[in-house]
């Protein structure tokens, strides 16, 4: 079966999916993106996803490229032709094709868009033994809350991570604090049942499915926390998760070789994720 992308006003084949040398995206790591997950047909915060990258392009003043509407329309139309059930579509919007220059085009240039898709396994509300993170400075800019497409520092870490036999990395600002992951957000269990995750500011991405997260955790009456936490405390909590579009929640059972709690999925992040694979199940089904 033939596998599509859009880019710029054309459904093309993935394989001959191309922009312009001088796209500033390309050049200057100029744009933002977004990523949704789907399961069973079914876009999980679509309109939470959209509103983030609304404010992205905001924020780097870049127009939109098409209204919300079409771009609502360009998704589904993307997933029927690549009969996409479950895995996630990847938005991608750049200030556009100009001359190369630091400063924005003195002329306005069209904003590029390119969408694409990938397929992946269902997630399920069992959440397998858990995976290891490793800790890394966090070297990043200092405007963390813009999704955009500069990730330069963020693909080290989690190269980092890998080489060390982790599956995330875990980014240490100069307090001793943890920040996020390096594409996740970062969660503890205290031993006293308090549930912790750094509160949304320029340096983390208010993710969309801690977003939702929270909600279900008031939901389950869970006391919920926002505050920095170190890396010492999150090595001696009950339990440890990361959360993002991709990874649903998933625990953290060893961070820097160190066992989290006993070693294995603890009981809030099981209920967690369970209550979120329920979540992803009941949206509208778009395919």
């Amino acid at each position: 079966m033939a596998r599509y992308a859009y880019v710029n006003g054309r459904y093309v084949d993935h394989r001959e999916a191309m922009v312009h040398v001088e796209d500033r995206g390309y050049q200057l790591a100029d744009g933002v993106y977004e990523v949704v997950g789907v399961r069973d047909g079914r876009l999980i915060d679509e309109a939470l996803h959209l509103d983030r990258l609304d404010r992205s392009l905001s924020e780097l003043r870049i127009a939109q490229p098409v209204p919300r509407a079409t771009l609502k329309f360009i998704i589904r139309e993307l997933m029927r032709r690549n009969r996409l059930r479950d895995g996630l579509v990847y938005m991608q919007v750049t200030r556009g094709v100009a001359r190369r220059d630091h400063a924005f085009p003195g002329t306005p240039v069209k904003p590029a868009l390119v969408l694409t898709t990938k397929n992946s396994k269902r997630a399920e509300a069992d959440a397998g033994p858990g995976i290891a993170v490793k800790s890394q400075p966090d070297i990043r800019w200092q405007r963390c809350d813009i999704k955009t497409v500069g990730l330069l520092a963020n693909v080290l870490a989690k190269q980092a991570a890998r080489e060390n036999g982790a599956y995330e990395a875990w980014l240490i600002d100069r307090q001793g604090n943890v920040t996020e992951g390096a594409s996740t957000n970062a969660w503890i269990v205290t031993k006293g049942g308090e549930l912790v995750t750094r509160a949304t500011d320029n340096g983390i991405l208010a993710g969309i499915t801690r977003h939702t997260l929270k909600s279900l955790a008031g939901d389950l009456q869970l006391k919920l926390v926002e505050r920095p936490f170190s890396l010492a405390e999150a090595k001696a909590a009950q339990e440890a998760f990361i959360t993002s579009a991709t990874s649903f929640v998933t625990p953290v059972v060893r961070i820097d070789g160190d066992v989290v709690g006993d070693g294995k999925v603890g009981p809030v992040a099981r209920r967690l994720r369970e209550e979120y694979v329920r979540f992803a199940a009941a949206g509208e089904a778009v395919t």
